[in-house]
């Protein structure tokens, strides 16, 4: 049997907490498991995950839900053995990006309030996937106890961080993962993906769809080829930034266009304003890939931050998946914010596997 086959002959079931907008679930279906609901706090994630995954989305917060709730209203069993919980939770909190520490205060405890969902259904298997940080911090984001938990109630544990790299997906994004499972005899970890890695050029540019446009760009179709517009100084300022893999030191010493943040600090972030290196994976793809002024994400050649489809292919979603949003943030969040699909099927065929 292929390791990279997709199987569906099978009857694990996942509930996916805290799904956003469907990255972790849409690729786990892909990989051949069926998904019996996403669950999510923010009704922004309702009709993107529903129109993508095509399952159940329970708006709540996970603080203020019981397991018998979600027991009855999915007909949940204890000690499945087919039954996959999945806790991706909003890492703000333990992430190394700078945050605002006091909005995110609450989402330190996530891992905690879904541990209640694992000890109270005890299921075949668990996944959890977060930043690096959870793993710095094992006693105070409650991964050590969890982990000790697991442990004592017979789990196989498998965790560590990841470069989603690895597994097919065209960004350098490092992420805590914990497969545990009480079925199999081992640990089960992601599969990774053979042969070359995939960089930017593989899945960008206009031989793969994407027809060279300006800043400001807008997309009226659903394909959303939309970029954010940009004012004259910052046109001028990315003429200056050399093609695939320029970085803002490009105009640092053009005095009317070097940022009075960066004067004599050349050596400070300087992947404001850079490009992305067509034969290099993207860098980590944040909520912020829109802006120019939030890291590399401006395109490797054309002038311009990368466009809202270009962000989602860079976080493996297929150019089919469907976005729904108010506004360019709006989506950029829930693309930014999404367990890449590619590295979430690997995960499930893993799990697939191992049966």
């Amino acid at each position: 049997m292929s390791k990279e086959k997709t199987i569906t002959d099978n009857n694990l079931k996942a509930v996916d907490f805290f799904c956003g907008g469907g990255g972790m679930s849409y690729g786990m279906k892909k990989a051949g498991i069926n998904i019996l609901a996403g669950i999510d706090y923010e009704p922004n994630c309702k009709e993107t995950y529903e129109a993508n995954v095509e399952a159940q989305f329970i708006l709540a917060d996970v603080f203020n839900l019981t397991a018998q709730e979600l027991e009855k209203q999915l007909g949940l069993k204890k000690n499945d053995d087919e039954l996959i919980l999945i806790g991706c939770s909003p890492c703000q909190f333990w992430s190394i990006i700078n945050t605002d520490k006091n909005k995110s205060e609450k989402s330190k405890n996530l891992l905690v309030e879904f541990r209640r969902f694992v000890e109270y259904f005890k299921p075949g298997y668990i996944v959890v996937e977060n930043v690096p940080g959870v793993l710095r911090k094992k006693e105070e984001s409650g991964l050590q106890p969890f982990i000790e938990w697991l442990d004592k109630h017979k789990y196989k544990v498998h965790f560590d961080v990841h470069n989603v790299n690895e597994y097919g997906v065209p960004q350098n994004r490092k992420r805590f993962t914990l497969i545990a499972n009480r079925v199999a005899d081992k640990e089960i970890t992601p599969l990774k993906k053979k042969g070359e890695k995939v960089t930017v050029r593989d899945v960008l540019g206009e031989k793969n769809g994407f027809k060279k446009i300006k800043a400001g760009h807008k997309d009226s179709t659903g394909f959303l080829h939309s970029v954010s517009n940009l004012n004259e100084l910052n046109l001028e300022r990315l003429k200056h930034v050399k093609k695939d893999g320029g970085n803002r030191l490009g105009f640092a010493k053009i005095k009317h266009l070097q940022l009075d943040c960066f004067v004599d600090r050349d050596n400070s972030f300087k992947d404001t304003f850079g490009r992305l290196w067509w034969d290099k994976p993207a860098p980590t793809i944040t909520t912020k890939f829109y802006s120019v002024s939030n890291g590399r994400f401006v395109h490797p050649e054309e002038d311009r931050a990368l466009s809202l489809r270009e962000g989602a292919l860079l976080q493996s979603f297929p150019k089919s998946y469907k976005f729904f949003g108010t506004s360019t943030s709006s989506i950029a969040r829930l693309i930014g914010n999404a367990v890449p699909p590619e590295y979430a099927k690997r995960i499930g065929q893993a799990i697939i596997n191992s049966k």
